[in-house]
């Protein structure tokens, strides 16, 4: 596991980021680009009486435009924002806010700009553009907390551990992240526990924690080892291998030093994330929009062939057009993915999905090219637009597979942290089609949990060229 940079204390990264804040964020982002132009033009009119700028104020503007996409877009005042105590946070928002203009009026000295050295204009705008700023965030905050409150995309929590060291990581959860993480309870690490956590639900032993977590929507495990060493840890682990959770891990005093820098920070208690994901927060929103921008694109695109497809698939064979099949999605819940029926209608005996192979006699003659050029794909363009799955991401697979395959493959059911997608990384690397081996399915998941670690909108773009350019047809399609 590569290493994680160390955070400050009001990052909080270790709280987790709703998809209500996630898109909260993203329009504070958008939020302080507004705020800066319109408390400019405010200022203008407070200063000369006109909203109408000279040119000279106008490329002032867009030059204090690049200098916060800069300043602020790099620092961590879009992720600290949440914070229970917010002091901290507001006067360093006031800092990098004052490092903006102080770069705007250096520019302007420094290379003799004629036209804006009204002092009073500067004056106002950073006044006008702090306050709102600051403004901003709070309605932000109230709306986030109003949001949360009301169980809208709550973020449910258990602790493992021993009753000191769980007792340990509730306070300083109930301290900073109350309104953030739902803490359901904790989970002893002896069976014959029976220590009590005040306000803190005690769930049970370690053994029935499985079965809770994956029963009731458990979103963060947090791994609570005490102060003595946890031949426990693996038990947890293993237990928890077929769990999309995102695992915490509260290291003891002496671990400190052995992950040293690896380690964020939570207040003044140091997590370490075993199991995480790039693709949380702001990242998940991003994606999303990604996804149904680009599938709209597509599908004004094909639509005329996709017509073209539905009328072949009718004349070749009796029988629907598409062909739905239950599939698991993110966090392994069942979607129903879509396809063009490539297939005769037939019968599979009960709790059995066989993969097509070559040759197979069960596909039609027009269904042979659809999936050998990947044409039957195209309906999940409409599921990527659903929201159930991503144009890239670990190709889904029947659910009879998963459950087989989760239980031989390790860290199987891991790609599930993420939508399945149309394409994705193992594919444009050659690893389509039938999986007769257990190694070829371990190749698959390997290269799905590289493309979850590593996910980027460029490494996106990258398997969507790859997939254009290679990934139609090839040997692994039929």
């Amino acid at each position: 596991m590569l290493p994680v940079p160390i955070r400050r204390p009001y990052e909080i990264e270790s709280l987790p980021q709703t998809r209500m804040s996630a898109l909260l964020s993203i329009l504070l982002r958008l939020g302080d680009m507004v705020v800066l132009a319109a408390a400019a033009v405010l200022a203008y009119r407070l200063r000369f009486g006109s909203l109408s700028m000279p040119i000279e104020f106008e490329r002032a503007i867009a030059r204090g435009l690049l200098f916060t996409m800069i300043v602020l877009g790099s620092s961590s005042c879009y992720s600290g924002w949440r914070a229970k105590h917010w002091t901290r946070h507001g006067f360093r928002l006031l800092a990098l806010w004052v490092m903006v203009f102080v770069l705007g009026v250096l520019y302007v000295a420094l290379l003799k700009v004629p036209g804006v050295t009204s002092r009073l204009w500067w004056a106002y705008w950073c006044f006008g553009t702090v306050v709102a700023s600051v403004a901003l965030r709070v309605v932000c905050r109230a709306v986030n907390r109003y949001a949360v409150s009301h169980g809208h995309d709550v973020c449910r929590a258990v602790v493992v551990g021993d009753a000191a060291a769980a007792s340990r990581v509730a306070q300083q959860l109930r301290s900073c992240g109350a309104h953030l993480v739902e803490l359901r309870g904790w989970f002893s690490v002896m069976p014959d526990a029976r220590e009590a956590i005040a306000g803190v639900a005690h769930l049970g032993a370690m053994d029935t924690m499985r079965a809770y977590v994956a029963s009731n929507g458990i979103r963060q495990v947090w791994i609570a080892p005490g102060d003595a060493s946890a031949p426990w840890l693996t038990s947890v682990l293993g237990s928890l291998e077929h769990s999309t959770a995102d695992i915490k891990y509260v290291p003891n005093v002496c671990e400190r030093e052995i992950f040293n820098g690896s380690v964020e920070l939570l207040n003044e208690l140091p997590v370490i994330n075993l199991r995480a994901s790039p693709l949380n927060g702001e990242a998940r929103v991003i994606k999303g929009v990604e996804d149904r921008v680009l599938a709209l694109l597509i599908l004004l695109v094909v639509g005329p062939l996709m017509a073209l497809i539905a009328s072949g698939v009718k004349l070749s064979s009796p029988g629907p057009v598409l062909f739905k099949q239950k599939r698991h999605g993110l966090d392994g819940k069942t979607i129903e993915v879509w396809k063009f029926r490539s297939m005769r209608l037939h019968a599979e005996s009960h709790g059995e999905v066989t993969q097509a192979t070559r040759e197979d006699p069960r596909v039609t003659r027009f269904g042979r090219l659809l999936r050998r050029t990947s044409l039957d794909e195209l309906p999940q363009f409409f599921n990527v637009l659903e929201g159930t799955m991503s144009i890239v991401g670990p190709r889904p697979h029947a659910i009879e597979h998963n459950n087989y395959y989760k239980s031989v493959v390790q860290n199987y059911m891991q790609r599930h942290r993420m939508k399945p997608g149309i394409t994705g990384w193992a594919q444009v690397n050659g690893l389509r089609g039938e999986t007769d081996t257990l190694e070829k399915m371990s190749r698959r998941v390997d290269y799905d949990l590289y493309y979850i670690q590593n996910w980027s909108v460029l490494f996106d773009l990258r398997i969507i060229v790859m997939t254009l350019a290679k990934g139609f047809v090839g040997a692994g399609a039929y």
